[in-house]
């Protein structure tokens, strides 16, 4: 049975403690994800201090609708100087693997120094062509998400890693809202992306549902990305698509419960359940020489005689014995 990978993102629901970061790992662990994952930026790694229109958060839909990029970034940074406490935390205390997205070559650095097993590139970076060669040259897994990426682009991405001589490629089909509407996923292109580009395909999910998740892996994903708070009303700049520890739990297990009914191709027969099928029985009284009629033969349950197949190919033979009403008609009976 396939084992999808399933990743607790933290991004910002720590909220700036280091206690609450803990407990959120700890979390992910008793709910079953596979890994928690940070992000590694500052507000001067993403973009600038910047007063300009361009740098401000201008959709009054949005959940960050009046701030400026870089107040955000600020706000929802995760200190550099926690990540490796936090991956030793989670890797030698509590059993989980703890990695990061980078978003610059210098978080990059940072993370190859900390030793984190993967990487995760985010929509808005997998468009910056050296940065994901820089990242694909470590040679470790690289995770993409597409949320904004064109077709082309996607080609692009996994060629430069390809050329990098890193094929340990996942794409992450991706809807960049936030929260993302449901009708807005369309994870029918999963199957697609996995026929068009030769790698391994999985959800980047920020809808506030499961659905879109067990439609996924039914679909062939091989890997889960969700945010993951323990209470939306802490806060934290990602709390609004978030899963709190009982519905992420939940989609954990759909996950779970999923992959066991997929199973694999299979087309062997229950021979407990078999024996409740049908085949060709007396059911009145045959003197030997007697011909063997509709009458006389029938198609029941339960297994023990003759496939139904033969049915055509027998009537109008004759008994070569005297066969009594029950008996499950066999071939040494007619001759």
């Amino acid at each position: 049975m396939n084992h999808t990978f399933i990743i607790a993102e933290m991004s910002a629901n720590h909220c700036g403690d280091i206690k609450l970061a803990k407990e959120i790992i700890k979390a992910a662990k008793e709910i079953g994800a596979d890994a928690v994952k940070l992000q590694t930026y500052t507000a001067d790694t993403l973009t600038i201090d910047c007063d300009r229109p361009e740098f401000a958060v201008s959709n009054p839909k949005s959940l960050w609708y009046g701030e400026t990029l870089y107040s955000l970034y600020q706000k929802a940074s995760t200190p550099w100087e926690w990540q490796k406490e936090l991956k030793d935390y989670a890797e030698k205390e509590i059993g989980i693997e703890l990695f990061s997205t980078p978003f610059d070559k210098t978080a990059v650095d940072f993370l190859e120094n900390i030793g984190v097993r993967r990487y995760k590139i985010a929509s808005f970076e997998a468009i910056d062509y050296p940065f994901v060669e820089y990242a694909a040259l470590k040679g470790k897994p690289m995770i993409i998400s597409t949320g904004i990426s064109s077709e082309e682009e996607i080609r692009d991405i996994v060629e430069i890693c390809r050329k990098a001589g890193n094929a340990d490629i996942t794409l992450l089909k991706c809807t960049s809202s936030y929260p993302a509407p449901l009708e807005s996923m369309n994870v029918l292109t999963i199957p697609d992306m996995i026929q068009k580009f030769g790698v391994k395909v999985g959800l980047s999910d920020h809808s506030m549902n499961i659905e879109p998740v067990v439609a996924a892996v039914a679909l062939g994903a091989t890997v889960i990305e969700k945010h993951f708070t323990l209470d939306r009303a802490l806060g934290g700049a990602d709390a609004g698509f978030s899963l709190n520890k009982k519905e992420f739990k939940e989609m954990v297990e759909a996950v779970r419960n999923t992959e066991k009914v997929l199973g694999k191709v299979e087309y062997s027969v229950n021979p407990v359940a078999r024996h409740g099928a049908r085949s060709l029985y007396v059911v009145k009284d045959i003197k030997k020489g007697e011909v063997l009629t509709e009458e006389n033969i029938r198609s029941i349950r339960p297994s023990n005689g003759l496939h139904p197949k033969h049915c055509k190919e027998i009537l109008g033979r004759k008994a070569k014995r005297d066969i009594v009403f029950g008996t499950p008609l066999q071939w040494a009976d007619i001759e």
